[in-house]
């Protein structure tokens, strides 16, 4: 089962962002939970121009067969331009947790 489960996570300007796309993703059962991290540095090239920013992060836990319905969700409500969203595979984790995280998403 853990090779099917994945991370996703994006980055907001805000905290309110931030808790709307988790709830989204939640409620709309593309995630089984999201934790809201922040604020965060991040240091990053912008249209040539290395910038500075306070960010909140998203770190969804799906399914890999809900990835595109996550990045469709993320990318409709995120208020940037191009926002971060990356996968990430989980390689290992309690078995409970995963069969749980499965039912949530609507993987039994």
């Amino acid at each position: 089962m853990s090779h099917d489960v994945i991370q996703v996570v994006t980055t907001t300007e805000n905290k309110d962002d931030a808790l709307k796309i988790a709830h989204l993703l939640v409620e709309r059962r593309l995630a089984a939970c999201v934790q809201v991290v922040g604020p965060v540095t991040s240091v990053f090239r912008w249209k040539g121009v290395v910038e500075q920013a306070q960010e909140w992060q998203c770190w969804g836990k799906t399914t890999t067969s809900r990835y595109a319905s996550v990045e469709a969700a993320i990318r409709e409500h995120h208020p940037y331009d191009e926002p971060e969203i990356l996968a990430m595979p989980v390689v290992a984790g309690s078995a409970s947790y995963l069969t749980w995280l499965a039912e949530e998403v609507g993987e039994e």
